[in-house]
């Protein structure tokens, strides 16, 4: 389950403190000011969009210039914009109930969990309401709204505003970074297979292809079943896989390079990878290009002792 925080780490930081400022323009007439209730049931209409995944009510939900900005996101950024609230990777049904002390209690009753949202007292600051929401076995945290004349929207979620172009970017990195360090689990998963392959047959695979499936009890030095079918054709996320026998100096098979590379660039990665035959990764934006031995280790990765004279 997704939580919370994941807004908090992703986020444009803007205290609290100053949300009054940005969004105090806004005329709230006697009979719209410090309505707790209608705050209340706002916060709970876009929890239920986001619940829904209904794209079209969540963003009527959202304040500023974020309805327009959240419509012009890409589908699958939209997707996950959603999930991030949802706290749940599939489209649920909204349960809408009260505790004892008349607050609101939402379920979000989706195929794989169900999320509950138990609301708190809000607090009411001119045209601001802070509503404390703790979500059930995760994490409690506070949504900002604000009372536009459209009536209360959402504006912030801990100590961050919404910011949708922000986020946007920075969710796009944040995954883009996640894709790239699991290519590189992938090649060192993949050189650990190579390795296994070794012991088991006292020779290097001749290609990726024979570390591929076999059928069952059929396991052989063709077909050794160590790797996925995808990744024994030399593809896997976006990336292509290419692997090379490096000979020592008598001309024996007894190292191996391997060298991950996103195709298309950018789609999948912009860093190409490459694993070297003393089992160090390098990395780089190569624009698509294979990465080498020149190219900087990546992060965590030690350089390998200067030889003594």
């Amino acid at each position: 389950m997704k939580k919370l925080s994941l807004f908090l780490i992703r986020a444009l930081l803007v205290p609290a403190a100053c949300l009054a400022s940005l969004f105090l323009s806004v005329p709230v007439s006697h009979a719209q000011e410090n309505s707790a209730t209608d705050s209340s049931a706002a916060l709970s209409e876009a929890l239920s969009a986001a619940c829904r995944f209904n794209e079209t009510q969540f963003a009527d939900a959202l304040s500023g210039n974020n309805p327009a900005a959240f419509r012009a996101l890409p589908a699958t950024q939209r997707t996950e914009f959603i999930k991030r609230m949802a706290l749940t990777d599939q489209p649920g049904k909204p349960l809408v109930s009260a505790d004892s002390a008349g607050h609101t209690v939402l379920h979000c009753r989706a195929p794989n969990t169900t999320v509950e949202y138990r609301f708190g007292t809000p607090r009411l600051q001119e045209s601001l309401a802070f509503i404390p929401v703790m979500v059930v076995n995760a994490e409690e945290t506070e949504f900002g709204l604000i009372h536009q004349t459209n009536g209360w929207k959402l504006l912030s979620l801990g100590l961050v505003l919404f910011d949708i172009p922000q986020l946007s970017k920075q969710w796009a990195q944040a995954d883009r970074d996640a894709r790239e360090d699991a290519i590189v689990a992938t090649l060192r998963m993949l050189a650990e297979a190579i390795h296994t392959y070794q012991r088991a047959f006292g020779r290097l695979p001749e290609s990726l292809a024979e570390l591929g499936p076999a059928p069952k009890d059929q396991i052989s030095p063709e077909q050794a079943s160590l790797i996925s079918a995808e990744l024994a054709k030399g593809s896997q996320d976006g990336y292509e896989f290419r692997y090379r026998i490096v000979p020592d100096i008598s001309g024996n098979d007894t190292s191996f390079e391997l060298a991950a590379t996103p195709k298309p660039y950018g789609i999948g990665g912009h860093r190409s990878f490459f694993f070297d035959e003393t089992g160090r990764v390098h990395g780089d934006d190569k624009h698509g290009a294979v990465a080498t031995t020149e190219d900087p280790l990546i992060a965590g990765e030690k350089a390998a002792p200067e030889k003594s004279e």
